[in-house]
């Protein structure tokens, strides 16, 4: 199997995106009026940070919410959805792990979300067999969401920004790496029309030179590509091709 399917929780609906307001916030318009949803984005949402793009949000009933909508996609200029909602890899990878859809994952029975490896830093995910808890898989994942156009062919890239918070966890993986664990860098790309995956070294040149560097100490780089709908996703199980 080459393609598994993810459904969001609740049907999403359609609206247009007015903008970013501060960093957390977007404005979106339907014909019922504009209302604030929240937005669970850190970067810079560029390729698709543009007014009047058709968007999707969901809702949620917990009343404890300030904000009942949440911005999960963003149809880009070419046409193609964007997901924008930096949780879904997490919650996605989560369930992959659970399924044990994905073979080099399925051979652990033991996992735990946002891992302590320091009094500091967390990485998203570790997996171990209870055989022994002494070794162990990180995962840590990124959002992909830009994608550039060069000599005809379609570059998704990772970061949109610099991103000091990336690099941090890159130096966290070498010395896992060092100390014997394994390490894996999941790159879901929340898009489907990219050729191929390049780091964005002209974003960041420390980050692309760490990436390099801990690709050598043995850290496993995975991107994954996936397709928005509107009320699910597929994600493509083979990795994408990574060009430097």
């Amino acid at each position: 199997m080459n393609q598994w399917t993810f459904s969001f929780k609740a049907p999403l609906h359609a609206g247009v995106f007015q903008g970013r307001q501060k960093r957390f916030f977007a404005q979106i318009w339907t014909q019922d009026g504009e209302f604030m949803a929240h937005l669970p984005n850190t970067g810079s949402l560029r390729g698709v940070n543009q007014k009047g793009l058709p968007c999707l949000y969901s809702l949620s009933d917990d009343p404890e919410r300030q904000l009942p909508a949440t911005l999960e996609a963003i149809q880009s200029p070419q046409g193609v959805w964007v997901g924008v909602n930096t949780q879904t890899p997490n919650r996605v990878v989560k369930r992959m792990i659970q399924s044990k859809i994905k073979p080099d994952w399925s051979t652990y029975d033991q996992f735990k979300p946002e891992f302590k490896i320091s009094a500091e830093s967390r990485l998203d995910f570790a997996l171990w067999k209870q055989s022994d808890e002494s070794k162990k898989h990180f995962i840590e994942i990124k959002n992909v969401t830009l994608m550039e156009e060069l000599g005809g062919e379609k570059q998704v890239m990772f970061p949109d920004a610099v991103t000091e918070r990336g690099q941090k966890h890159l130096k966290n993986m070498m010395n896992l790496l060092r100390e014997g664990h394994t390490c894996e860098l999941v790159f879901f790309v929340q898009r489907d029309d990219g050729d191929f995956f390049k780091v964005a070294s002209h974003i960041d040149f420390e980050y692309a030179s760490l990436l390099r560097e801990a690709q050598g100490c043995g850290l496993l780089i995975t991107p994954l590509k996936m397709t928005v709908c509107e009320n699910q996703i597929c994600i493509d199980l083979i990795p994408m091709e990574i060009r430097w």
